[in-house]
């Protein structure tokens, strides 16, 4: 798979690769954060269609995300770079390298990732397609039900199908990706921490027609479709990362370097893993889960991390696909905890640090720092709670582990 990153210029317009000059592309567009079922049946659309007529498949991707650059005008400037003083992104699902990883799996042969800005989004999709069949040589356009192009998203499925006929120079596929049903979800989505341990459940489950109604119209909110990243999101905010495991057909991960924390759990016998402030990932709402440490950075002999900010290269992917594997002996089962540890907090300052940290079961004990890892979580356990003293703290860590252990072990045996 390779992969190009193009800046546009200060009027949105982008110096397009030439692929081949004589073979066809079949192209897919879209930001695909999440990398859920529906982005996959999509891509393995467009890798099928094009292994079939002898083309590239080629998989166009935004990043940043448009709503986060829509919504904030006065922090991009026309190259779509983001002023030092924005934040990242807290609400993306996936890291560029996440989605990546996928693709790569997928068997894509191009990826071009282009840097949304609004210069860019005011092209017309007319102009934007035209672009795509006479630099790319796009002969097909495989898109998902709900998708929309160009400026003020004119580029809806039905005007993109009647151009494709009008034109006859390209042919459109749509591809059914909304998953079984319409959900609601909260608008805006708010973290809600489960006040019970174990799996939490989705609020509405059970309830009759009468009955969902009532809840939906007790709250502001949105319908979307139950394949989407913003489903993904309101499960993740909710504890659910064992229904959002479903959608994206794998475990809900997040990434970051791991650094030196306060070396609470090490003083009580359970040392962690600590995240710094530069998760990529979307965080799930505080609560202890069970789930997998991964070391992305073992045995890393030619030393092929990417730099910071640059696009991962194949064989960055490549380490990265060997060391998540299930079997992998850089993946080892983990208690994870997020949040502002309130036994060791307990006067409850709203600013005390939220962390992301993981008690991996090693057999001995891992010196992990500087390295990169990843957190895939399994199960919610328990919410956060604030212990009378650090003997009850260190026998519910215990039971805790013995919960992983059962957890991470059954996954073992599927």
């Amino acid at each position: 798979m390779k992969v190009i990153d193009i800046r546009p210029d200060a009027n949105g317009m982008i110096n397009w690769p030439t692929l081949s000059a004589e073979r066809k592309a079949v192209v897919t567009i879209g930001v695909f954060d999440g990398m859920h079922k529906g982005h996959r049946e999509v891509i393995r659309r467009t890798v099928d269609l094009a292994h079939r007529h002898g083309a590239f498949s080629v998989v166009i991707m935004f990043d940043p995300r448009p709503s986060v650059v829509h919504a904030n005008p006065d922090l991009y400037d026309d190259f779509g770079d983001v002023n030092s003083k924005l934040p990242d992104d807290p609400d993306a699902l996936t890291s560029v390298r996440q989605r990546l990883r996928v693709m790569s799996q997928l068997d894509v042969d191009h990826v071009v990732i282009v840097r949304y800005s609004l210069a860019f989004a005011a092209k017309s999709y007319r102009f934007f397609l035209g672009q795509l069949v006479g630099k790319l040589g796009m002969r097909a356009l495989v898109l998902g039900s709900d998708a929309a192009l160009g400026a003020r998203c004119a580029g809806d499925i039905k005007a993109i199908r009647e151009l494709s006929q009008a034109t006859g120079v390209f042919e459109l596929i749509e591809v059914e990706d909304l998953g079984p049903d319409d959900v609601r979800v909260p608008d805006p989505i708010v973290r809600e921490v489960p006040q019970e341990p174990g799996d939490p459940k989705d609020p509405s489950e059970g309830m009759n027609k009468a009955e969902y109604r009532a809840w939906s119209k007790s709250m502001p909110n949105k319908k979307v479709r139950a394949w989407s990243s913003t489903n993904v999101r309101w499960m993740l905010a909710t504890g659910r990362v064992k229904e959002a495991r479903e959608i994206l057909d794998q475990p809900h991960r997040v990434e970051g370097t791991v650094v030196h924390g306060d070396e609470r759990g090490r003083e009580i016998g359970f040392p962690t893993v600590n995240l710094g402030e530069k998760i990529e990932g979307y965080v799930p709402v505080d609560g202890v889960y069970a789930g997998w440490v991964v070391d992305l950075d073992a045995d890393n002999k030619n030393d092929v991390r990417p730099s910071k900010n640059a696009v991962p290269d194949v064989s960055v992917l490549r380490r990265d696909e060997l060391h998540l594997g299930v079997h992998s002996p850089w993946r080892w089962p983990a208690a994870i905890s997020i949040g502002t540890k309130p036994t060791f907090n307990k006067d409850g300052e709203e600013d005390a640090e939220r962390t992301v940290e993981a008690y991996g079961l090693f057999d001995d004990w891992k010196d992990l720092y500087g390295h990169r890892v990843c957190i895939e979580f399994a199960s919610f356990l328990r919410p956060q709670q604030a212990f009378d003293s650090v003997d009850a703290l260190k026998d519910m860590l215990k039971a805790n582990v013995e919960q992983v252990r059962e957890i991470t072990d059954a996954e073992a045996e599927v």
